[in-house]
């Protein structure tokens, strides 16, 4: 791996992280994804998308299956709120791919309301890396025709296919 791409991967340089393409094409076969809201002309995966410049976090995601992978720097707690919010709207999913951060406020305060996650093994490549990310990824689901109170937990491979499935019951601690 270039010196330069690997400065950028363990810093935060950028907070850009590229789809890889083939993990996005099992969730979209599963999803049917109609908006993606964080992207830029040469990353977006949906027709619909919105680029920095339109500002995904002040658009409407109303009534859309939305496939959202967010900037991954301090910005991220804020779409997870806006994809969260937004799932409360009639026939509005959020799909989003995220660092599996469970150390996190935003974790707690969003993920773990969500109606599924996806515990990813192994590690994503970004982008045309030949190597993987250096953090540990999930796919989180908020969707408003989920009538769960807690989150389905799936284990899935790096190829976006399942493993096995947890169901879980929310009880008072």
């Amino acid at each position: 791996m270039e010196q330069k791409t690997i400065q950028t991967m363990f810093s935060s340089k950028s907070d850009k992280w590229s789809t890889p393409q083939a993990f996005y094409d099992e969730l979209n076969k599963v999803h049917n994804f109609t908006l993606d809201p964080c992207c830029d002309e040469e990353s977006k995966k949906c027709e619909k998308f919105f680029t920095e410049k339109d500002n995904g976090l002040q658009q409407s995601w109303r009534g859309e299956t939305v496939f959202m992978n967010p900037p991954y720097g301090r910005e991220i707690k804020k779409w997870l709120a806006k994809a969260h919010s937004e799932s409360k709207n009639p026939n509005t999913k959020v799909v989003c791919l995220v660092p599996a951060r469970t150390d996190t406020k935003y974790w707690h305060e969003h993920c773990m309301s969500a109606d599924k996650l996806y515990l990813i093994k192994g590690r994503l490549k970004f982008g045309d890396s030949k190597n993987s990310a250096p953090f540990p990824s999930a796919i989180v689901v908020f969707d408003s025709e989920s009538d769960r109170d807690s989150p389905e937990v799936t284990a899935m491979n790096s190829n976006g296919k399942p493993l096995w499935t947890l169901k879980v019951t929310k009880s008072e601690v």
